[in-house]
């Protein structure tokens, strides 16, 4: 039956409650019920006074609308204003009425600059959220899954300069420079003097040419395949084997991932982890040494030597840690030469001896046919972890890297608007990353707790059963 009511039901007034409107597992509604968001108010008492100006915001409602903007994947903070003035369940989430005004979208924005800038209010929700998780016993920090992603910045790829930038100092370095100089003074070698101040961006200077971007100076140049390159962040990520998100930094996205490594070990190494498994990119002698003393069991993937085509490899090269040198496959003797900068030892043919060998051709391009192999001072330590991937049940561990960090990658690119960043600066790409990686384990959460009932009913009806039992 045909009707031409529209007019009329537009203009009907109604009486009824916005908890009735919204429905019974919305997801607004499970997380609203999963988390107490009354912590905010003590983490921001600082940066509001109570006798001076007129009335702010609601510090909750002005956390709570980010929230949404990065829970749904809305693309700016303009369409998020306009999607909660006509989205029943956003207005409940923030605790607003149908006729009440929505903030403007500048608002969050000039109390970002203005007084939540340079804290760690975003850092500290997105542990509050994860302590959370802590209790309800669903995290499982044993199994820790390592790697980075990149977003692009806000910034155009035509607008750039070329700058001189300092190099950024290895986490090791200090350590590394002590081990080789105490490794060539027991070989009776001299120690190795500091770099010079060059600035020409040489292999022993101190600085190098970089690319800038005009629009956006802390982020960097990013060779995304092989063809395109754009500015963006890289945001290093470690989850549980559960998916869990445990922590994150974001860097430059100019930095490698073995650069950057250290800052989020640093913040999840107190968590009790036990093995901790990453791509070919955090696998140096660094890394494996910093986890071993550590007591955390490295997995790192099988890495391809980049020796030329038609050459022995490496691991054609026998080792003899007895006399500390190397047998080549036609089983001469490659003796130890010195300890370079880097902190690899060199050992070195006798080219008189190997320009008679037959095998020279494969051995080295050299024009005084000699054959220069390095070892790094750490070298055991990598060698330990080629016994670690090795063990069984390690490559059907490393295997789950797809079912975890992986996945979460993927889920926050697709539908949280993790692709790219609207938002100038470093500081900004942190807070969009917290709120991101704090939607992904809320979202989690409320999954688990509506599966297993504990957010209606759960606790009612056990000790209905128990009480039931005493009388009995």
């Amino acid at each position: 039956m045909m009707t031409q009511n529209a007019d009329k039901n537009r203009s009907q007034v109604h009486f009824f409650c916005m908890d009735d409107i919204v429905p019974k597992d919305h997801l607004l509604r499970l997380i609203d019920r999963a988390m107490n968001w009354s912590f905010i108010y003590e983490l921001v008492e600082e940066k509001y006074s109570l006798d001076y100006g007129r009335p702010s915001i609601d510090p909750v409602v002005l956390i709570k609308i980010p929230l949404i903007q990065y829970l749904y994947g809305i693309k700016s903070m303009r369409q998020t204003i306009k999607e909660i003035e006509v989205n029943v369940a956003y207005r409940w989430f923030l605790g607003l009425e149908l006729q009440d005004k929505v903030p403007h979208f500048s608002t969050f924005g000039k109390n970002y600059s203005r007084r939540f800038k340079d804290t760690d209010l975003f850092e500290q929700i997105f542990s509050h959220i994860l302590e959370q998780c802590y209790k309800w016993k669903l995290v499982d920090p044993s199994e820790v899954f390592v790697d980075a992603t990149h977003v692009k910045a806000r910034a155009n790829n035509k607008k750039m300069r070329r700058k001189l930038a300092k190099r950024e100092a290895l986490f090791y370095e200090n350590l590394l420079k002590e081990e080789i100089n105490n490794d060539r003074k027991e070989r009776g070698k001299k120690e190795l003097k500091d770099k010079d101040d060059d600035s020409s961006g040489g292999a022993g200077g101190t600085e190098k040419e970089v690319k800038e971007s005009t629009s956006d100076p802390e982020s960097g140049w990013f060779h995304k395949g092989e063809h395109k390159q754009v500015f963006a962040y890289s945001v290093e990520t470690a989850c549980d084997k559960h998916g869990w998100i445990l922590g994150y930094t974001v860097s430059p996205g100019n930095l490698p991932d073995s650069r950057t490594f250290k800052g989020l070990y640093d913040k999840i190494k107190e968590i009790g982890i036990k093995t901790l498994v990453a791509d070919a990119g955090y696998k140096i002698p660094a890394i494996a040494k910093l986890l071993i003393d550590d007591g955390i069991t490295p997995l790192f993937p099988y890495k391809r030597p980049m020796t030329k085509a038609g050459f022995f490899k490496k691991y054609e090269y026998a080792y003899d840690e007895y006399y500390d040198c190397y047998i080549c496959p036609n089983n001469k003797v490659l003796e130890y030469s010195t300890t370079n900068r880097e902190g690899y030892k060199e050992y070195k043919s006798k080219g008189y001896l190997c320009e008679k060998c037959p095998y020279v051709g494969r051995c080295t391009e050299s024009k005084e046919k000699v054959k220069v192999i390095t070892r790094h001072l750490w070298e055991e330590y990598m060698e330990k972890c080629e016994d670690i991937r090795h063990t069984l049940g390690m490559g059907e561990l490393y295997k789950k890297r797809k079912e975890t960090i992986e996945r979460l990658f993927g889920t926050a690119k697709e539908n949280h608007g993790f692709r790219y960043t609207q938002m100038y600066g470093k500081a900004r790409m942190e807070l969009k990353a917290g709120l991101t990686f704090a939607c992904l384990n809320l979202k989690k959460l409320v999954g688990i707790l509506k599966r297993k009932r504990k957010l209606e009913g759960y606790f009612s009806f056990f000790i209905g059963i128990v009480s039931n039992f005493q009388f009995a």
